[in-house]
């Protein structure tokens, strides 16, 4: 049987390549609202972002998202992705990159 394809994005902050596994889906609808994407299946212009604590930091430092999606992004988003990004990592240590 022939091996699958895995597929890969580039995270918006450092511009590596990774599995879209290993990444999260951030979205910025038609009426500007920016939102978390876990299942990446929301409608509107999509950008991805490593699952790791130190580039969600340096993207909230840097405002990667207000330059990415021409939007004012609140620091509540910042915090929110942190914190999810903060859960996932967590949850990848704890059980190992079975569940994601």
């Amino acid at each position: 049987m022939k091996p699958r394809k895995i597929p890969m994005r580039k995270d918006i902050v450092t511009g590596n390549m990774y599995p879209k596994k290993e990444l999260v889906r951030v979205v910025r609808n038609k009426e500007g609202v920016v939102s978390l994407d876990p299942t990446s299946k929301a409608n509107g212009r999509g950008a991805y972002i490593s699952l790791n604590r130190e580039i969600a930091k340096e993207a909230k430092q840097r405002r990667i998202f207000d330059k990415i999606f021409e939007v004012k992004v609140l620091d509540e988003f910042y915090d929110e992705l942190i914190a999810y990004v903060d859960h996932q990592q967590a949850r990848k240590e704890l059980f190992g990159d079975n569940n994601s």
